[in-house]
């Protein structure tokens, strides 16, 4: 029997939104004692390599400890807006719930 690989959603739930061409994702741990752990493993380069096939140009991270939460912005993600973008996603909605499929 497979044991399954972990997975952020596992210890974190999200959510995101755009702003022009960049995007936001919020990521909240459940527990506090899983705030360091995401801390960890949620750098802006990971985060930057995990987005790097939809084009994100810089990651910026500002960790909010005292609320359990990381927000990343995802510059250039969008484009020049989701208005100018031809992907389904063209607000960034669904990008919170992609990074919580990254395995831990």
């Amino acid at each position: 029997m497979r044991t399954k690989t972990p997975k952020l959603y596992d210890i974190a739930y999200a959510r995101s939104g755009d702003k022009g061409g960049n995007a936001n994702i919020g990521v909240i741990a459940y527990k506090e004692e899983d705030y360091d752990l995401i801390l960890a493993i949620l750098t802006e380069e990971k985060v930057a390599k995990y987005f790097a096939p939809l084009g994100v140009k810089e990651v910026i991270r500002y960790p909010m400890p005292n609320l359990w939460a990381i927000n990343f912005v995802l510059v250039g993600i969008l484009g020049q807006g989701g208005t100018g973008l031809l992907r389904i996603d063209a607000q960034g909605k669904a990008l919170g719930q992609a990074l919580l499929e990254l395995e831990i």
